[in-house]
């Protein structure tokens, strides 16, 4: 059984999600908070395998949450809860560390499938979202140019991306791969070049947009 710590300031959200997964047979919620600073203590003290977090709360919001867990290495796997309307927040989840996102209606089979992929060390964006995403990204002018036609990446700098989804930063990066910083550092330049972008967050999604990833 997959452990899970469900956090959302509503209560009616919470019973919804807890509902559905009592009947997978995969997952147990392990504990549930609803407010930021209850999320870390419960977090802290159960360890789940994954954790479900709500981006919009009272007292510290979702990101403050992956912020301050990260800060203290204590970040478990974490798939962020969202609506079509919290762009911005959903950039700033990614970049603090969340595996990736879904909308609350989502199904029972696609959320039981994103809770299994994430606890394998996997990252899970829902299409419709990122498509919303990416349009939002292309309003803001890019840095330079992207080599046109773009040079296939390579294997590894696939990898890197990969991992870079994961929010793992390129010294984890580097322990993971077995082989320097520097090295990733010069893939992740590398990376950013092709597909002409600036940061990590818009390499991902830019790379998922093109199927890279």
């Amino acid at each position: 059984m997959i452990r899970v710590v469900l956090v959302d300031d509503q209560t009616l959200v919470r019973s919804g999600i807890r509902s559905l997964l009592e009947l997978s047979g995969e997952v147990t919620i392990a504990a549930e908070a609803s407010d930021g600073d209850e999320a870390l203590d419960v977090i802290r003290r159960e360890r789940p395998d994954v954790v479900l977090l709500d981006l919009r709360m009272p007292r510290k919001d979702g990101v403050g949450v992956l912020r301050a867990l990260r800060a203290a290495g204590d970040l478990p796997p974490t798939i962020v809860l969202t609506t079509f309307d919290d762009d911005e927040a959903l950039l700033e989840a990614v970049r603090s560390g969340a595996r990736g996102y879904l909308l609350k209606d989502v199904s029972l089979e696609r959320l039981t499938e994103a809770i299994r992929v994430v606890a394998s060390g996997g990252s899970v964006i829902r299409p419709a979202v990122t498509e919303r995403v990416l349009r939002g990204l292309e309003q803001t002018p890019r840095a330079f140019e992207a080599l046109d036609p773009p040079d296939p990446l390579t294997k590894r700098e696939v990898e890197i991306l990969r991992l870079m989804a994961g929010g793992y930063s390129n010294r984890e990066i580097a322990e993971a791969l077995g082989t320097a910083e520097g090295t990733v550092k010069n893939h992740a330049s590398s990376i950013l070049s092709k597909l002409g972008v600036r940061d990590r967050t818009r390499a991902v999604l830019k790379a998922l947009e093109r199927g890279y990833i």
